[in-house]
């Protein structure tokens, strides 16, 4: 992993983390809302106002997007002193970073890889809470090409770099052995599809719901998180200190919203995937499939969650694509009151 490639891939990463970029690739709708919504909320950062980020589609998903849709989030956080919250959306976690940087959000839920990649460089978020784990990525080849990692060799992957997806794929080909002899490009998910039957690349690293999506669409998946321990991925929410240090009471107040969301959704399984799939415009078969519901956390920092979310920190650092090390225990914020 050493290789010039490698490199090169390091530096789009980290570039990737502090601008945003998309290797000459155009904003997309999502980016430009995202933009938008900041330059409206970044002018209200007072003490009554919320200001939450997310990665995904028109309304988020999980435990979060359940809080917002049952009235769980406004009915407690007024309760709680906040007239105002906000959402603003992202394409990727890599543009969420830097709004949490740029001081433009007050809390993120994102995936686990650019949540550590951020923290490692120094920046001030603390770990608020494990929403999902076992997220599984996939890798998916274009029709009539590979079947195998090995027929994958000489040719070009591409996935979303800066995600949970990116480092599965990453893990896999050094699992492999097969890093050095394939090319790894930035490609959004939003363009996946169609690189793929253009043939522009030989397979795509995506995520849990496209990834069951493009194999209903014929195309043929080589390999997926599930079969490896330690790649699926993990999803957080996360709070610039800056936030905490106005707000102490928030952490133990927004888990406690959270947790009574994710048994919600529990309960009334056929009416959150309604609602799942309707917001990401996927069937709700292939919803079922990419969200099973055992992998919803009902608690903070569950035990099988912090193991495997510890696995992707030590990945990242020892690839250096974490910049330094650090505690996941200093890191996670204590819900008591400071």
């Amino acid at each position: 992993m050493s290789s010039k490639r490698f490199s090169t891939s390091v530096a789009c990463v980290l570039l990737l983390l502090t601008t945003g970029c998309s290797q000459g690739e155009t904003k997309s709708a999502q980016s430009v809302e995202a933009v938008n919504v900041n330059n409206t909320v970044a002018a209200s950062n007072n003490i009554s106002t919320l200001r939450i980020g997310y990665v995904g589609s028109s309304e988020p998903t999980g435990p979060l997007g359940w809080a917002k849709k049952k009235g769980i989030l406004d009915r407690e956080l007024q309760q709680a002193g906040f007239k105002n919250i906000t959402f603003a959306r992202f394409p990727n976690g890599p543009d969420l970073n830097e709004a949490l940087v740029a001081g433009q959000l007050d809390v993120g839920s994102l995936g686990d890889t650019p949540a550590i990649i951020l923290r490692a460089r120094g920046q001030e978020t603390r770990l608020l809470r494990i929403s999902q784990f076992n997220t599984t990525a996939w890798l998916v080849a274009k029709k009539n090409g590979a079947r195998s990692l090995a027929e994958l060799k000489g040719q070009t992957i591409a996935t979303q770099k800066g995600s949970y997806m990116h480092r599965y794929l990453l893990g896999l080909l050094a699992e492999a052995k097969i890093a050095k002899d394939v090319k790894v490009v930035h490609l959004m998910t939003t363009e996946a599809k169609a690189a793929l039957e253009r043939g522009d690349v030989a397979a795509y690293a995506t995520s849990s719901d496209l990834g069951p999506f493009l194999k209903s669409q014929g195309f043929p998946v080589i390999d997926s998180s599930a079969n490896h321990k330690g790649l699926s991925g993990t999803s957080l929410v996360v709070a610039t200190e800056s936030f905490l240090a106005k707000q102490p009471d928030f952490p133990q107040k927004f888990n406690g919203i959270l947790t009574e969301a994710a048994k919600d959704l529990k309960a009334n399984s056929e009416e959150y995937y309604q609602y799942h799939a309707q917001t990401t415009k996927y069937p709700i078969d292939i919803i079922k499939v990419s969200f099973p519901l055992k992998q919803v956390s009902e608690e903070p920092l569950p035990a099988e969650g912090v193991k495997l979310l510890e696995g992707t920190k030590n990945f990242l650092v020892s690839q250096g694509l974490a910049k330094s090390d650090f505690k996941l225990t200093d890191w996670a914020v204590n819900e008591q009151p400071r």
